[in-house]
């Protein structure tokens, strides 16, 4: 069974750095596009960036600049370095497996809170 388990999320100042982390058991982490969405209170869930296996990134256009994804592969782990975080980057944000084929599911965390506050 995967599982995706996020930590690294907590209160942090307007300007400041969090690093988020999700750790992937019971799959062939570096088979599968891995990626990052994230919910604020009242708002739909929104994506904010994906790397493939071969390393390929994407960035929601709001994140760029700000926000890095990668991933250890020896470690099954993907991470989200967020910089210059705002008010607006309060959210859970969720860790997902892409599926690959229409066969398997996507996969997801069950999430870490962010909140940025004075």
């Amino acid at each position: 069974q995967v599982q995706l388990v996020e930590s690294g999320g907590g209160l942090v100042q307007p300007g400041g750095s969090l690093r988020l982390s999700c750790a992937a058991s019971g799959t062939i982490f570096s088979a599968y596009i891995m990626g990052w969405f994230r919910q604020a209170p009242g708002k739909e869930r929104e994506f904010v960036a994906y790397i493939s296996p071969g390393g390929s990134i994407k960035y929601a256009d709001s994140m760029k600049g700000r926000f890095t994804i990668s991933r250890d592969n020896a470690k099954n782990t993907v991470y989200l370095q967020m910089n210059s975080v705002i008010p607006e980057d309060t959210a859970i944000y969720y860790c997902r497996q892409y599926r690959r084929y229409t066969t398997e599911s996507d996969y997801w965390g069950q999430g870490t809170q962010v909140t940025v506050s004075l």
